[in-house]
């Protein structure tokens, strides 16, 4: 199958990345890839101009964070395909065709896996553990295995861009644009890219502190995928608390002394923690009902 390349938009954010713009330019314009879209985070080094020499079209964003330059790109694009990709040189053009022919073959998203032994040598161990961590917390709080939620190399359709609700201005935003997938259902095929040592410029991701940022922001999204989980955590940390204290009072008790704030606690925190699980239910199940009428939704347009 041939890729139509002129229909894709290449869509790269970038923050003084000076070295590598260029190369990375010059690179997809070899491929075939003409429609090049740099959004420029207010760089202070020649970004900007570097790409502009290098043929392609750059906008400066409005607000701060990957996030929000690629929010702002959205309503630029209207190519049918969008090819999303970190401008520091990490990842190969060459797997382009790849992504798109994904989308060419029915799927809404094409997620490029840098998560392959082939790649390990590119990541510190921290940052390797960190990244099944996450993985693996997005698994069990969203229901879905993606593989690399935090790969800075992906393809969508527009029309399934254009079905997002995104609010996250900085690097949470890989998280949030996985999230959407899952609540759209959207058909996400997973494709192994190459994956290099970052050179020239310094990262922008503090492995901890921006770690801990997207941990909070998986969970916190939850709430839109997997409610359960979401108010079932909640709720487990009310029911634990008063458990705890709960058996510091009858222990207590036992030696005759009668603790009776401490026992109106215990129950005051049993009974929200009870009723927060059982609003997690009652969310669970009215997803499913939402879910279960938008697939009928879909079956009519279908048949029509």
């Amino acid at each position: 199958m041939e890729v139509p390349r002129e229909q894709v938009c290449v869509l790269i954010p970038t923050l003084n990345e000076e070295p590598t713009i260029g190369l990375l330019i010059d690179r997809f314009h070899a491929l075939g890839y003409s429609d090049v879209l740099v959004v420029d985070g207010n760089s202070i080094d020649k970004t900007r101009e570097i790409a502009l020499k290098s043929g392609a079209k750059v906008i400066v964003q409005k607000g701060k964070g990957k996030g929000a330059a690629f929010i702002q790109a959205i309503k630029q694009i209207s190519k049918p395909y969008i090819l999303l990709i970190d401008g520091d040189n990490t990842y190969d053009p060459i797997d382009a065709d790849n992504l798109v022919l994904s989308l060419l073959s029915g799927h809404d998203q094409a997620l490029g896996n840098r998560l392959t032994p082939s790649n390990y040598h590119s990541f510190n161990r921290l940052n390797l553990f960190g990244n099944r961590v996450l993985n693996w917390l997005f698994k069990v709080s969203h229901g879905r295995y993606l593989h690399d939620i935090l790969t800075g190399y992906r393809a969508f359709t527009l029309e399934s861009l254009q079905r997002m609700r995104l609010y996250e201005e900085g690097f949470g935003i890989e998280t949030e644009v996985s999230s959407e997938a899952v609540r759209n259902e959207d058909k996400v095929a997973i494709v192994p890219v190459a994956y290099g040592i970052r050179v020239g410029s310094d990262t922008k991701l503090d492995p901890l502190h921006d770690g801990i940022k997207i941990g909070r922001t998986i969970y916190r999204l939850a709430k839109l995928n997997n409610p359960m989980f979401y108010f079932g955590i909640i709720g487990m940390a009310f029911l634990l608390s008063g458990g705890i204290i709960g058996i510091y009072i009858v222990i207590e008790w036992l030696k005759n002394i009668d603790h009776l704030p401490l026992t109106i606690l215990t129950v005051t925190l049993i009974i929200v923690g009870i009723q927060i699980v059982m609003f997690g239910i009652h969310a669970d199940i009215q997803l499913a009902n939402q879910r279960e009428f938008l697939h009928e939704i879909q079956k009519l347009r279908k048949d029509k």
